[in-house]
């Protein structure tokens, strides 16, 4: 077998086994905050996440970054009091290819 074809044979497998544990539902990725992230326009090393609590209840956050070359990174951790806004931004290593995406990891206090 070509290598090039057991690689592809091997990424679908481990593909298929990772899958099979997952929700099928599509609520295990859903958010109660509001939150807007974006790279910084003059930098594209900076991830941001900025959010707001529309709840009743104390909820934190942190932005979460992927990096492109580099590890990937997260943010500070943000307490938002019921109707309170923030932010929380990370910043990838300079030797990477900047910001690949930015997410959110949200908890009730």
């Amino acid at each position: 077998m070509f290598q090039g074809a057991r690689i592809a044979a091997a990424t679908a497998g481990a593909f298929a086994l990772i899958s099979a544990g997952l929700p099928s539902s599509a609520s295990a990725a859903a958010t109660v905050l509001n939150c807007d992230t974006f790279v910084h326009n003059n930098d594209n090393y900076l991830g941001i996440a900025s959010c707001s609590n529309p709840t009743g209840q104390t909820w934190r956050f942190r932005a979460v970054i992927t990096c492109g070359w580099a590890p990937d990174v997260v943010g500070e951790w943000i307490t938002l009091a019921p109707g309170g806004s923030g932010q929380s931004q990370g910043v990838c290593g300079r030797l990477g290819s900047g910001v690949g995406a930015v997410g959110v990891d949200e908890r009730r206090v």
